[in-house]
C-alpha cells in the first residue's frame, strides 16, 4: 500500500491510470488497523487494474477536510480523478471486499 500525503495526492490518485482506492485511517483507529489484511487481499487479487493508497488523516488533516470525513476508517474509490464510491460504515469486512471487487470487475468490463 502506498503512503499519499498532500503533496504526492494528485499525481498518486487523480491523475493515476488505474482505479485508485484511498485508505484514510489513523494509527489510533482499531479498525482501521484490522482493514489491513482485506485491503490486501483486494490488492492483490486486482494488481493490474487498481492502486490502493493509504493517508493518515491525522497527518494530512486539508486531504482530510477536504473529502469531508465524517469517520474512520473512511475508503474512496476513484477511477480517472473522480469519485466513484465511498465507503463509510461498512457492516464487516467481508461486504466491503465483496463490494469493491463488484464495483471494479464492473469498471474493468466496461473499460475492455
Amino acid at each position: 500500500m502506498i503512503s499519499v500525503n498532500q503533496k504526492n495526492f494528485n499525481q498518486q490518485v487523480l491523475q493515476s491510470s488505474k482505479i485508485v482506492l484511498v485508505n484514510f485511517w489513523a494509527p489510533w483507529c482499531g479498525l482501521c488497523l484490522m482493514l489491513n489484511p482485506i485491503l490486501a487481499q483486494i490488492e492483490s487479487r486486482w494488481r493490474e487494474e487498481l492502486k490502493i493508497v493509504s493517508i493518515n488523516a491525522d497527518e494530512n488533516l486539508q486531504l482530510a477536510n477536504g473529502h469531508r470525513l465524517r469517520n474512520l476508517p473512511t475508503l474512496i474509490l476513484y477511477h480517472r480523478g473522480e469519485i466513484i464510491h465511498r465507503f463509510e460504515g461498512f457492516h464487516s469486512r467481508e461486504d466491503l471486499y465483496h463490494t469493491v471487487n463488484q464495483i471494479v470487475s464492473n469498471l474493468v468490463l466496461k473499460s475492455a
